[in-house]
């Protein structure tokens, strides 16, 4: 881009941020979008940003999930765009490429932690010890390619529950979902064989669709909905993140897989196979503008260790090597690059 231009497209981003400072003409307040994993743990960020900075205007978070949060960030900068972008997963290159075509160039990492995606059922429910293939069997649109017949459990496995398939999880903008395709329907679908000379879209398709004949429901951003419908149904199972099974522990059970259940240890280890990092995207060209956005990025670091009050809600500490990284990362902001998504 030629230099003109681009002083020209500077100028008017930062008379859009410039009428953020003063709430008659534009936004004061931090805003972030994203994540219904992450979504407790902001809320709790934002609460507590709010007692201790009473001099900023409290936080407005949003749960509308990880792609469409990262795809509002993306827009563009201005007071009406986020700041912040919560995430169940990593941004896609093709996201940072939209945001850098909409002129976000400044985008700062932030792993704030761990979470796992966890199957459970009612205390009482329907208990099965879970693997990737049986789940890939079980969900799968048309697994190993072929027509999907299971209507029961115990037709992928005589040993498995005689009763049907029910399956209540995230919809397809959730990064809970993004999960259970990478984590878990992926690794299933590596158990069996594949058809020959499928292409790489092919083959990620049988691979990761989800059936949608009404073995598996969706139930929007709001996973304690997931939560109320296994409760009042025993023989149906849950998909969400950990942090809402720990909280709901009086009334739900943890289903393993391979073996290892969902627990804050086994997710602290990698050992259970759902574990996954939660992030939060920081929109640099923000900061000054929006008041507050450092001290909010100080109120996560403050409160994200093991001892801290969002373990107490469920958030797994990250590792102390990456926790000393990410203290340094809240300092320096250091932006993404191409380079990073290689």
């Amino acid at each position: 881009m030629d230099a003109k231009p681009a002083l020209l497209m500077l100028a008017a981003a930062s008379a859009l941020l410039s009428a953020c400072g003063d709430a008659e003409e534009g936004r004061a307040g931090i805003r972030a979008v994203g994540s219904s994993t992450v979504y407790p743990f902001a809320k709790v960020v934002a609460e507590t940003f709010a007692r201790s900075y009473p001099e900023y205007s409290s936080p407005v978070i949003e749960a509308i999930g990880s792609g469409a949060g990262i795809a509002l960030f993306c827009g563009g900068i201005g007071p009406d765009t986020p700041d912040f972008a919560h995430a169940s997963r990593r941004m896609k290159k093709s996201e940072f490429e939209t945001c850098t075509a909409n002129g976000v160039n400044a985008i700062t990492e932030i792993q704030v932690g761990l979470d796992g995606i966890a199957f459970a059922s009612a205390r009482d429910g329907i208990t099965i010890a879970l693997t990737p293939e049986i789940v890939y069997r079980a969900l799968a649109a048309n697994p190993y390619g072929g027509e999907q017949t299971a209507s029961n459990w115990s037709d992928i496995d005589p040993s498995l529950p005689d009763l049907p398939i029910l399956v209540y999880g995230p919809p397809s903008t959730s990064g809970t979902r993004d999960a259970l395709k990478e984590l878990v329907l992926a690794v299933g679908c590596e158990a069996g064989p594949l058809p020959d000379g499928l292409s790489e879209e092919e083959e990620d398709r049988i691979c990761t669709e989800v059936r949608a004949d009404g073995a598996f429901v969706e139930q929007g951003e709001q996973d304690n909905l997931i939560v109320q419908k296994i409760e009042s149904n025993p023989n149906t199972i849950g998909v969400f993140g950990y942090s809402y099974l720990e909280e709901n522990l009086d009334k739900l059970q943890g289903l393993t897989m391979n073996g290892v259940a969902p627990t804050y240890d086994n997710i602290a280890s990698f050992a259970y196979p759902g574990a996954r990092p939660l992030y939060v995207y920081v929109k640099n060209d923000h900061v000054g503008a929006i008041p507050g956005m450092v001290e909010y990025l100080q109120v996560w670091r403050d409160n994200w260790t093991a001892e801290g009050p969002l373990a107490k809600v469920g958030l797994v500490a990250n590792p102390a090597e990456k926790m000393t990284e990410m203290d340094a990362a809240i300092s320096s902001r250091p932006a993404l690059t191409p380079a990073d998504f290689q």
